[in-house]
């Protein structure tokens, strides 16, 4: 576990590749593509969501939000599970959001629903399986980060 008090620090860079020869003279003259790097990891390229003029083939800010949502609940589940004794051989998620805008041009996300299917080696682990979603939404660290709330619909079955 994490030290308490304990500060930890992330860097990345984010790199426009969108400029198609004059800058953003026009709103519709520019591509949103952009590329995501961190020291050591592959290059994650990015845009906007494709109703933003984006390319829909590279991954947008809204993805990767509710992506690192799905990513920190299934890390946080793993974490409390084998702490609990629950042997877990499969996570799987799919995750949904909800994003509206405003007549202004801003917006937000109003929620986000994960809908984990966890798959256990013991079936008398089952109960205890399904209670840990809880703990594990209560730890993550992205989840307590923003300001709508984070839905859990788990299913949990055991393996066979």
């Amino acid at each position: 576990m994490a030290t308490v008090g304990k500060e930890h620090h992330y860097d990345v860079r984010v790199r426009w590749t969108g400029n198609t020869g004059s800058g953003t003279t026009s709103y519709r003259g520019y591509e949103r593509s952009h590329d995501i790097e961190a020291p050591g990891k592959p290059l994650l390229e990015g845009s906007a969501d494709a109703s933003f003029h984006g390319d829909e083939s590279r991954w947008n800010p809204e993805e990767l939000l509710l992506a690192a949502l799905s990513q920190c609940q299934m890390l946080s589940y793993l974490a409390v599970a084998a702490a609990a004794g629950v042997n877990v051989l499969e996570y799987t998620d799919a995750a949904t959001a909800t994003m509206v805008t405003n007549p202004g041009g801003s917006g937000q996300f109003t929620e986000a629903t994960l809908r984990p299917v966890v798959t256990v080696a013991d079936a008398d682990t089952v109960g205890t399986a399904e209670t840990l979603h809880a703990k594990a939404g209560e730890l993550c660290f992205i989840a307590r980060s923003v300001n709508f709330p984070v839905r859990h619909e788990p299913v949990v079955r055991a393996a066979g």
